[in-house]
């Protein structure tokens, strides 16, 4: 006879999956990366210390997987709100979209939720090699990728001059703006996004 009320397994590891993320995510917010440990991670959680090495080896992991799906979850909850997929939109206007998505990377950047733990895998992955590549292949390559098909587009319909590349191109707003938030040598603004895409597509000499 099967007992309808038995706990489901794979319900309850992803309650506890989820909670694990949201405590790994409010402690570096609240504490700091250093001071976050996996011991504070499980009692935050609700979990034994071994539930999180079963499935991570460490708290850089977990905060890694962790921010990958709060981005994942914004990502999802703002196609569902404006009806498209994830990605940067291609209007027939290069310099709007790319307005669009720097002013929405701007919003992210600023955003509490995702400042804290991105500052602190940044910084981590600077000296964790490892991390870093990780960092880079999992969350900022996807990322990239998606500038240079748009700028591919762009190249297609004869916005961008056929012998530039599309990944040296995307340094020219891309950089400029990480630079500034990691390093905090200015504020970052849609007015400052703005004018990257306005220096890079135009260039500085007059018009």
């Amino acid at each position: 006879m099967v007992d309808k009320h038995a706990p489901d397994a794979s319900r309850r590891s992803e309650k506890s999956r989820r909670a694990i993320y949201a405590a790994a995510l409010a402690l570096v917010g609240e504490v700091g990366y250093p001071k976050t440990t996996v011991e504070g991670i499980a009692a935050r959680a609700g979990v034994g210390k071994q539930t999180i090495y079963r499935w991570w080896s460490s708290k850089a992991d977990v905060l890694l997987e962790a921010f990958l799906d709060l981005g994942d979850q914004a990502a999802q909850a703002a196609g569902a709100e404006d009806g498209q997929s994830y990605g940067i939109p291609d209007t027939g206007d290069l310099a709007a979209d790319l307005r669009a998505v720097l002013r929405a990377t701007v919003d992210e950047l600023l955003d509490p939720r995702f400042e804290a733990p991105a500052r602190a895998l940044a910084a981590e992955g600077l000296v964790n090699e490892e991390l870093g590549r990780r960092f880079v292949a999992r969350l900022l390559e996807p990322q990239l990728q998606l500038y240079v098909d748009r700028l591919r587009a762009a190249q297609a319909a004869g916005q961008v001059r056929p012998g530039v590349d599309p990944r040296i191109a995307l340094e020219l707003f891309v950089s400029p703006l990480a630079q500034r938030w990691l390093q905090h040598t200015g504020p970052i603004s849609y007015e400052y996004t703005d004018t990257l895409v306005d220096y890079a597509l135009y260039g500085l000499a007059p018009r």
